[in-house]
């Protein structure tokens, strides 16, 4: 759940969209499987577990391909699909939508060659742009170079300075590929409202965040979340705790529903699914009528909360269960942290 902010404060380059990365799952949780040793005392790492949201902005390596113009185009006569990325034009490297406009422009109606990435491998395709009625050269194809929303941070190493966040990637919402990552960074967030989760409609936090002031650069977005590090002090603090594996039974999960504040709420892991690979670690049940009370379960922009048992940190949430909003999944630690590398 990573969430489009309702107000922002600043310009992303030209052409930044901002779109929502919906990871919603339903259907019957998976069977309980036994868990096997995941951490010890030897291998336990030292981490804080954060929960406060954080602004993310994240640019692509190259031009996303989000959609194809209906009829005869060039983009669909040359072969590019939805999903592609164009990463060269005519031996240029692109960079944005804006610069990958003016490398059509300076070709004309010429043929050139597009460099373009696709299935993890790379292709060469030969487009010949046409002029629309404004007379602007195009190929016919909706493109994309960057994302930004809110999520919550979940862990910070004082080892390190990586953090951890979301617990899943960052999907272009139109393919649901993973965006292919460039550059981004976080900044500082706040939760203004919340709009409640019901049965059949997905809840979530509604605040804003600075896009002129960073906290972290990020260097990974991945299926197991975005990992960076963090280069102010804006959301360091002490309290960390060793890390561990999840065991089925009481938890709490540490969120950030209201303002500034990070609080701690009760939930219960109902089921413990080790390998699945997929942030469906565990199914987690929220009780804390507190929470409930103002989110109605798991909501859109928590995503990433730390979920912490027994006095250690076991994962994070990633998924809500649309029909039960007060179910839904998370990630075990162990993923997060073999993701960050």
């Amino acid at each position: 759940m990573y969430e489009v902010p309702k107000h922002t404060k600043g310009l992303l380059r030209g052409g930044a969209a901002f779109l929502l990365a919906l990871l919603l799952c339903a259907g019957a949780p998976a069977k309980a499987a036994e868990v096997t040793g995941v951490f010890s005392d030897e291998t336990a790492r030292m981490l804080v577990p954060v929960g406060h949201t954080v602004g993310i902005k994240l640019f692509s390596r190259g031009v996303v391909v989000v959609k194809l113009s209906d009829g005869g185009t060039p983009a669909r006569s040359c072969g590019l699909r939805t999903g592609d990325v164009i990463e060269e034009c005519g031996g240029a490297a692109v960079t944005s939508t804006e610069q990958f406009q003016s490398l059509l422009q300076e070709n004309g109606g010429s043929e050139t060659d597009l460099q373009v990435r696709r299935d993890g491998g790379s292709m060469t395709l030969s487009v010949a742009p046409a002029r629309n009625d404004q007379g602007v050269y195009c190929i016919g194809a909706w493109i994309r170079d960057s994302m930004a929303g809110i999520g919550t941070m979940t862990f910070y190493d004082p080892a390190t300075g990586v953090f951890g966040a979301l617990g899943h990637g960052i999907t272009d919402v139109d393919t649901a590929l993973l965006m292919p990552f460039s550059n981004g960074s976080v900044l500082p967030s706040t939760v203004k409202a919340v709009k409640k989760g019901e049965a059949g409609a997905a809840g979530e936090l509604r605040g804003d965040f600075d896009l002129t002031r960073d906290l972290g650069r990020l260097y990974a977005n991945t299926s197991s979340g975005i990992f960076g590090t963090l280069e102010t002090d804006g959301l360091r603090s002490d309290g960390a705790v060793p890390t561990g594996q999840p065991r089925e039974g009481p938890a709490v999960i540490r969120a950030n529903v209201q303002g500034d504040q990070v609080a701690e709420y009760d939930i219960d892991i109902v089921k413990v699914i080790p390998g699945a690979g997929d942030g469906r670690d565990m199914v987690l049940s929220v009780t804390d009528p507190d929470l409930i009370a103002v989110t109605g379960g798991i909501v859109q922009g928590m995503s990433g909360s730390p979920i912490l048992q027994n006095g250690k940190i076991v994962g994070a949430v990633t998924h809500v269960l649309l029909n039960q909003p007060t179910k839904g999944y998370g990630i075990s630690i162990e993923n997060m942290l073999s993701a960050a590398g």
